[in-house]
């Protein structure tokens, strides 16, 4: 099968969106597909490249003449490489490849991984939309987008090549009692309720330690929330990293206190890690824990009900050994090849189509106008959705 992805860019800095197109490319071509992945320039392009993926640069920027320059640009694509399928990640590409796929007629999958946001609503234009998580499927229909429209498949980051292997990984040493976060430092990941859930903690125990690993646009205003905290000194701003894995094997607790989360890709690697996870019940991240076998839920935007689950955990050794057992079993249902091969059927549902729809319905045909107003803006944003 001839495959063409289609995203902003292919940059390494713990984008979800960029991670899960890279790992769907990536097993697609090892399965013995035809990949190819239109973008702009990043980290990742070595590794498709290494994988067999065909890598083709279109800068997608938002300016009318350069986008006028990529829509000519991927025409051109698609007449030469004739893809059957394409498959767009952002809402950038998702209206390029709607415009250029009209005529001649290709089969268009979009990849729906955010709903935060209001141009998601754009991704509708698309034949069939793969939701992260059944929470972003239930939103979404209460747009007014067909559920017949949609399919479901849980992100599997597990076994991916943009990371390496467990056993090759060695722990961050950590100090003390160590809670851990990998999450972008915005306010949808709950840092402004976990630093001050974190102060309870730290007062009842004197060698806890919290780590917010990751990076973001709110970073300087959280530093200025924890320089006026009596355990600054206990809570260490780690920045971004490529690895993250080393902490959640280094850590004692990890947790995610995310005010919107549609499904959580820390959280499956964190599961197959073997960490005790403590995460807040919103959006998809019940799916992402088996509903509360995998890992501790509570409310989110609670501080209260935060910091009394990190209390629990922390001053409990052996229900933390029993919450890493809990985390790994059933991980096996988040590798890149349950996700590949889930959307190869969809691929296929499309394909075999008879016949496949002239046209879209008119939930597709017309852009959603205060969408189609901001299609990038928030493309290349958030880490770990």
């Amino acid at each position: 099968m001839r495959i063409l992805h289609i995203l902003n860019d292919l940059t390494n800095r713990g984008n979800g969106i960029v991670n899960v197109a890279v790992d769907l490319a990536c097993e697609q071509s090892d399965s013995g597909h035809d990949v190819t992945v239109v973008s702009g320039f990043g980290d990742f392009v070595p590794l498709v490249q290494q994988h067999g993926v065909r890598w083709v640069p279109v800068d997608q920027s938002r300016s009318i003449p350069n986008l006028a320059k990529a829509t000519f640009r991927l025409m051109q694509i698609l007449r030469r490489d004739k893809p059957d399928v394409i498959h767009a990640h952002m809402r950038t590409g998702l209206l390029l490849a709607w415009l250029c796929s009209r005529f001649p007629r290709i089969p268009l999958v979009s990849h729906l991984h955010n709903v935060h946001d209001r141009e998601s609503n754009l991704m509708r234009l698309a034949d069939r939309v793969i939701a992260v998580s059944q929470s972003v499927m239930d939103t979404m229909t209460k747009t007014g987008i067909p559920k017949e429209k949609f399919r479901v498949i849980l992100n599997g980051p597990l076994g991916t090549p943009r990371l390496p292997k467990l056993e090759d990984i060695t722990p961050e040493p950590l100090e003390g009692l160590s809670l851990v976060t990998v999450a972008g430092m915005n306010y949808r990941k709950g840092i402004q309720e976990l630093v001050p859930a974190f102060e309870r903690v730290a007062a009842q125990y004197d060698k806890a330690h919290l780590y917010l690993v990751g990076d973001g646009p709110e970073r300087t205003l959280f530093e200025d929330l924890v320089s006026r905290s009596p355990y600054s000194a206990r809570i260490h701003f780690e920045g971004w990293t490529s690895e993250p894995q080393k902490y959640m094997l280094g850590c004692d607790v990890f947790v995610l206190a995310s005010r919107r989360e549609s499904l959580g890709l820390v959280l499956l690697e964190a599961r197959h890690a073997g960490c005790a996870i403590i995460a807040t019940d919103v959006d998809g991240i019940p799916e992402a824990l088996d509903h509360g076998s995998a890992g501790l839920l509570v409310p989110p935007e609670n501080v209260e009900a935060l910091a009394q689950a990190l209390l629990k955990v922390a001053g409990d050794e052996a229900l933390r050994g029993t919450m890493r057992v809990a985390a790994r079993k059933g991980c096996e249902k988040f590798t890149c090849k349950v996700m590949a091969d889930q959307t190869e059927q969809i691929y296929n549902e499309l394909l075999h189509a008879t016949p496949l729809k002239a046209q879209r319905n008119e939930s597709e045909t017309s852009l959603p106008a205060d969408a189609a107003a901001a299609t990038h803006q928030r493309d290349v944003q958030g880490v770990a959705d």
